[in-house]
């Protein structure tokens, strides 16, 4: 038989990947599962099983490949950055959010899940890409303002973390959450993640 290369082993790989993607932009996580990425990219599940041990596995991968894509984003606004200038500064930074809807879908309705039914070092991947924009997010606020300290720089990057993890939910919604909020008369407030990471960038900040 002939010898299957590490390139070919990657393209198939990336196959599955962005098989796995497709789904869960067009039917949400719950339809996500290795029998309908099989059916998706004509794999065998036996097949896939050989790259992945379970769907989470797939989408913290995914998950992985939006964060290297963000941390590109955040490096090149690190280079942007005007001391003293906030409002160019939370600009940036919120730009690097635009096109990462598929992140903070993940990011905020799944991950806690995903981390239960993946693998340590499957896990301990996407933590080194955590870490990564955690440092990179500090280095840009220490360029922002020089005169900040370990404490303050620690405390923005946790602030703002702690909101990425929570805000898609505030500016995606699904007709039938439209439907029951009208229903139940809370007021909607249009919004984009764009417009809602500058406003909290301007407060958490240093």
């Amino acid at each position: 038989m002939p010898k299957v290369t590490e390139e070919h082993k990657e393209k198939r790989k990336q196959e599955i990947i962005d098989a796995c993607e497709r789904i869960y932009r067009e039917k949400g996580f719950t339809a996500v599962n290795i029998k309908e990425i099989s059916t998706a990219i004509s794999f065998t599940r036996p097949a896939i099983y050989s790259y992945f041990e379970t769907k989470d596995e797939i989408l913290l991968v995914l998950l992985n490949r939006e964060y290297e894509k963000w941390i590109d984003s955040l490096e090149e606004t690190e280079k942007q950055i005007e001391q003293g200038d906030r409002e160019q500064t939370a600009a940036l930074i919120a730009h690097t959010l635009g096109d990462r809807g598929i992140l903070l879908r993940i990011q905020n309705m799944n991950l806690f899940e995903m981390e239960l039914n993946c693998r340590v070092e499957r896990l301990a991947e996407f933590k080194v890409l955590y870490r990564t924009v955690v440092e990179t997010l500090t280095r840009i606020a220490g360029a922002y303002n020089p005169q900040s300290t370990v404490e303050e720089i620690n405390r923005f990057c946790m602030n703002f973390n702690a909101f990425l993890f929570g805000v898609y939910p505030f500016v995606y919604h699904t007709e039938k959450q439209l439907e029951a909020l009208e229903l139940a008369k809370v007021p909607r407030i249009d919004t984009t993640i764009f417009d809602m990471a500058y406003h909290c960038l301007i407060k958490v900040l240093p």
